[in-house]
């Protein structure tokens, strides 16, 4: 008996590891040699390519194309419409299957609905993008990013709140009171 709830529309192709406590939805296909993580939630109409990598207690709303190359962290969430790419210069006519790109989203990232991310470039730990944003370069640890193409416009704690920094480079998260340390364009907790 599997230890993971899948939806009696959802195809589930063969060679697919899929952790307990993960729910499938309706209408969802997950393709061939996926590895899903333990507790994940994945919404209706989403689509996992082959060879997809997601950790645990990944979030994926409905509507999402998760494309071959990439792989999500543990506790990513993937707003609801939101797709990544795996190839910079797609053509109908030119099969660019090897030319995959690898898309990393780390730990605690979290990508706002109908965002857009460009393969190749990877999203920093606990960066948050925001809806409807085109992220075509790498995003930092922490950084908070919005609009067409992306713009880093801040920077955002682990539980989701705006860091305003001091002279000293130090912020600190309101709801959770842990400290944050900016230095050269770079935010790390203490």
């Amino acid at each position: 008996m599997s230890k993971f709830k899948a939806h009696e529309t959802a195809v589930i192709d063969n060679g697919c590891v899929i952790g307990e406590g993960t729910t499938i939805w309706h209408f969802s296909h997950i393709m061939p040699n996926c590895t899903i993580g333990n507790n994940c939630n994945i919404g209706q109409n989403v689509v996992v390519s082959p060879e997809v990598i997601l950790g645990n207690n990944v979030k994926v709303q409905n509507n999402v194309s998760i494309y071959t190359g990439v792989i999500c962290e543990d506790d990513v969430f993937l707003g609801p419409s939101m797709v990544f790419t795996n190839v910079i210069n797609p053509r109908s006519a030119v099969n660019r299957k090897n030319q995959y790109l690898k898309t990393v989203v780390k730990k605690g990232a979290s990508i706002g609905a109908n965002a857009t991310i460009v393969c190749g470039n990877d999203i920093g730990e606990f960066s948050f993008i925001g809806a409807g944003a085109v992220v075509v370069k790498e995003v930092f640890p922490y950084a908070l990013v919005v609009g067409n193409p992306s713009k880093q416009i801040g920077w955002i704690s682990e539980f989701g709140h705006r860091l305003n920094f001091d002279e000293q480079g130090i912020a600190e998260c309101p709801e959770s009171k842990e400290k944050y340390y900016l230095k050269d364009n770079r935010v790390s907790k203490f």
